[in-house]
């Protein structure tokens, strides 16, 4: 594995800890903006850390109401690397309190080395729900 696939990785699991701590700066000290996100056929927009930042709290309740307690990384695979981009294939579980699975998806996450920094800049999911647009915009293109 190439050193941009490490360092892609780590990078994800830092933000998936984050994630899971609910710790929206240290999800943001993890990305690059501004941040696309496909879900389904319909992208979604964050230009700035503060449009991704400022609903967390919103987020963090629709994730509690779905039955959220946190999400497992069942497996990572860098499928392309470079020096300045790495695609990581994600399959994550959402998971009940109980350690039950509710809701089992694919991912896609683009990671791309700006400044001397790895961050996620773009993610293509197949999450069966809209919980992650909090904040995000529909970009005209």
């Amino acid at each position: 594995m190439s050193n941009s696939a490490k360092e892609a990785i780590e990078t994800f699991t830092r933000w998936a800890q984050a994630f899971n701590d609910r710790d929206a700066d240290a999800m943001i000290a993890e990305m690059h903006f501004p941040h696309m996100r496909l879900a389904g056929t319909e992208f979604q927009s964050w230009v700035t850390s503060d449009d991704f930042k400022i609903p967390q709290d919103d987020m963090t309740k629709a994730l509690i109401a779905e039955g959220w307690h946190t999400t497992i990384t069942k497996s990572v695979t860098a499928s392309q690397a470079g020096p300045e981009k790495v695609h990581l294939v994600i399959r994550q579980s959402r998971q009940r309190k109980d350690g039950s699975e509710y809701n089992g998806f694919d991912t896609l996450w683009i990671f791309t080395k700006i400044d001397g920094r790895w961050g996620v800049q773009f993610r293509s999911s197949f999450l069966a729900n809209a919980t992650q647009a909090y904040g995000a915009s529909k970009p005209t293109f």
